[in-house]
C-alpha cells in the first residue's frame, strides 16, 4: 500500500471495537499492521470470502496461541521488527502474559506501544469492566445528547469506542512515531476512552463557563434546543437536517421556507425557540424530503437530507468524493483524510484469523523451518 505511513510497521494484539478502528486507521495510511489473533480462533472460514468484520480490513492475521512460551517468544521476536504495538486489554493482562511494556521495549526500545482502556491504566475504576455507554456518562458527556425533558441518548457507540477511543490511539501512536524521530526513543501511549469523550466535548465546556450553555438537555444551541438546529419530519416520513446558525443563513431559511414575511421572534431568543419550531415543523411536513432537496440542497441554509446508511453512498456529493468505496463486494466508508501527495490504496478485504500466518511470518523474518516447528508446538495456527 502507498499512504503516509507507509514503511511502518504495526503489531495489533487481536481485540474488539476501538483497538481494531484505531489498527484500521493505520492501515488505511499505509501502515503494514500485522493483526495477531487466538489461535482458537482460527479455522472453520472460507478463505476465499472475505470476513464481513470491516474494522479488520487492511491488514494480514496470523494466529497465536498467547498462553503458550513459544507463542509469546513469537510475538516479541516480532516486535524487534515492529515500529508499534497496540493492545486493548484491561491493565495487567499483557504483563501477566509476558507482553507488558516493560517486556516489549527490552527487546526494541524505539517501540510505540498504544494501549487502549475504557477507563485507563490507572485509577479506582480501571480495573471495572465497562462499553462505550459507561465511559461517555462519566465524562458528562452523554448527559448533554437528547431532547428536552427525555433521557439521554447514546450516540451509537461513536463518542466513546471510536472518536474518543481507536482514534485518539490512533493519533497518539502518530504523535509518538513524531517524537521518536527526535528522541530515538519509544514510549506507552496510554488511550482511554474517558478521556477521549471528555476532551470531545471541550468547546461545550467552555460554552458553559461563559454562560452560553445551560447544564441540562435539549435546550441549548446544539442539542436540539434551538428551533434552526435540528431535524424534521417531511411529508413522506424521512427527516432533513438544519443548521441555520449564523443570521445570513438563518435569513436563507426563512425565505426558502416561506417565512420571510411572517412575524417571527428573534433567533437567539430562547424563550421562543419552542414556537419556532413548532412552526418550522409544520412547515417542512408540508413537502417530501426530495421536494425539500430540490429547494435547498446545495443553498446557504446549511441544509442536508438525512439519509440512511444504504442511502448515503448513492447520494452525487459523497459519489463525487469517493467518500465510499466497494471492497470485495462489500461498500463501505473509505480512508480519511485525504492527502494529496501520498494517496493511499484501497485497503485489502478484512482477513479471518490465522489467514495469513505462513506468509506474514515468513515476511517478517522466520524461516520456514522455524515456522513448521512452531505450528508443531502449536504455538501458531
Amino acid at each position: 500500500m502507498a499512504g503516509p505511513l507507509q514503511g511502518i510497521r504495526v503489531i495489533e494484539i487481536a481485540g474488539i471495537g476501538p483497538g481494531p478502528f484505531a489498527a484500521m486507521m493505520l492501515a488505511d495510511m499505509g501502515a503494514e499492521v500485522l493483526r495477531v489473533d487466538r489461535a482458537q480462533s482460527v479455522g472453520g472460514a472460507d478463505p476465499r470470502q472475505p470476513s464481513y468484520d470491516l474494522l479488520n480490513r487492511g491488514r494480514r492475521s496470523i494466529g497465536v496461541d498467547l498462553k503458550r512460551p513459544e507463542g509469546v517468544a513469537t510475538v516479541l521476536r516480532l516486535v524487534e521488527r515492529a515500529d508499534a504495538l497496540l493492545e486493548g486489554f484491561r491493565p495487567g493482562v499483557m504483563e501477566r502474559l509476558g507482553l507488558g511494556p516493560e517486556a516489549c521495549l527490552a527487546r526494541n526500545p524505539r517501540l510505540v506501544y498504544g494501549r487502549m482502556t475504557g477507563w485507563g491504566q490507572e485509577g479506582p475504576l480501571a480495573h471495572a469492566a465497562g462499553h462505550d455507554i459507561n465511559y461517555i456518562a462519566l465524562a458528562g458527556t452523554l448527559h448533554g445528547i437528547g431532547r428536552r425533558g427525555e433521557r439521554p441518548v447514546p450516540p451509537l457507540n461513536l463518542v466513546g469506542d471510536f472518536g474518543g477511543g481507536g482514534m485518539l490511539l490512533a493519533f497518539g501512536i502518530a504523535c509518538a512515531l513524531v517524537e521518536r524521530q527526535r528522541s530515538g526513543k519509544g514510549q506507552v501511549v496510554d488511550a482511554a476512552m474517558v478521556d477521549g469523550a471528555a476532551v470531545l466535548a471541550t468547546m461545550m465546556h467552555g460554552f458553559l463557563a461563559s454562560g452560553m450553555w445551560l447544564d441540562e438537555r435539549g435546550v441549548n444551541l446544539l442539542d436540539t434546543g434551538a428551533h434552526f438546529y435540528d431535524t424534521f419530519e417531511t411529508s413522506d416520513g424521512k427527516y432533513v437536517a438544519i443548521g441555520s446558525i449564523e443570521p445570513q443563513f438563518y435569513a436563507e431559511l426563512l425565505k426558502l421556507a416561506g417565512l420571510e414575511g411572517e412575524a417571527l421572534p428573534r433567533q437567539m431568543d430562547r424563550a421562543q425557540w419552542p414556537a419556532a419550531k413548532a412552526r418550522l415543523a409544520a412547515v417542512f411536513k408540508s413537502r417530501t424530503r426530495e421536494e425539500w432537496c430540490r429547494l435547498m440542497e446545495g443553498t446557504d441554509v446549511c441544509f442536508a437530507p438525512v439519509l440512511s446508511m444504504r442511502e448515503a453512498p448513492a447520494h452525487p456529493h459523497n459519489r463525487h468524493r469517493g467518500t465510499f468505496v466497494e471492497i470485495a463486494g462489500v461498500v463501505q466508508p473509505g480512508p480519511a483524510p485525504r492527502f494529496g501527495r501520498t494517496a493511499p490504496d484501497v485497503p485489502r478485504p478484512p482477513a479471518h484469523p490465522g489467514q495469513h500466518t505462513q506468509e506474514a511470518l515468513a515476511d517478517w523474518g522466520f524461516s520456514g523451518e522455524e515456522i513448521a516447528a512452531l505450528k508443531a508446538a502449536k504455538a501458531v495456527a
